[in-house]
């Protein structure tokens, strides 16, 4: 049986995933081919607090669910296989948060000074978003979604959750992640999938606690 915290932790699933669905709604003007549409955006308040209570307090939600969702499947004979996922996805997560840390307050910056007619903010804003910044992104959404991959096939190994919430959540991470950087419309519909699956997941938690299977111990 789980204890409080941790059955409260798998709330922190959908939850995160709302947020990410309010916060991916709309998308910056792309920087290349609008420079000033994307100043006048990201210096927005809207834009400021979408990344601080989207994005950042949003992912911060995010690792507390990681992190019970894998408490819930150590019950299961899925633990190993649980454990990777949780440590893929909390390395994946942690590398993301820098990048959303620098779209907090750098770009509002870089904004107010191209507004402000200071056009060395146009490089500014190409050197920020260079080749790390673009690896370490790409490092982590593929953790993250390595991750939850694993994780998904931890559900639908378990027995004792609902097993369709294994392919739901297992999709719904790299639509975020990797997907939506390309085309932005696959966010909102990550998002969805993961307040579909963590609610799923959560309901059936706090109805009734998983117990170790012991049949399950094979398929782990």
């Amino acid at each position: 049986m789980h204890d409080t915290p941790t059955r409260l932790g798998v709330v922190a699933i959908p939850v995160y995933g709302l947020l990410v669905f309010l916060s991916t709604l709309s998308h910056q003007p792309d920087p290349r081919t609008d420079f000033p549409a994307y100043a006048e955006y990201v210096t927005t308040t809207s834009f400021l607090v979408s990344h601080l209570v989207g994005s950042i307090l949003g992912t911060t939600i995010g690792l507390f669910g990681v992190l019970a969702l894998g408490a819930v499947l150590a019950a299961t004979g899925g633990r190993r296989l649980a454990l990777r996922g949780l440590v893929l996805s909390v390395g994946g997560m942690a590398f993301i948060m820098t990048l959303f840390g620098a779209a907090t307050f750098a770009q509002p910056a870089i904004g107010r000074a191209y507004l402000a007619g200071q056009q060395a903010a146009v490089a500014i804003n190409s050197d920020l978003y260079s080749a790390p910044a673009v690896a370490v992104g790409l490092t982590g959404g593929l953790l993250y979604s390595a991750g939850a991959v694993l994780l998904g096939v931890a559900l639908w190994r378990a027995g004792t959750l609902p097993r369709w919430t294994g392919p739901l959540y297992a999709v719904a991470v790299p639509l975020i992640s990797i997907v939506g950087l390309v085309v932005g419309v696959a966010q909102p519909v990550g998002a969805v999938l993961l307040i579909v699956s963590g609610a799923w997941i959560a309901s059936r938690v706090w109805a009734r606690p998983v117990r170790a299977h012991a049949d399950s111990q094979a398929r782990s």
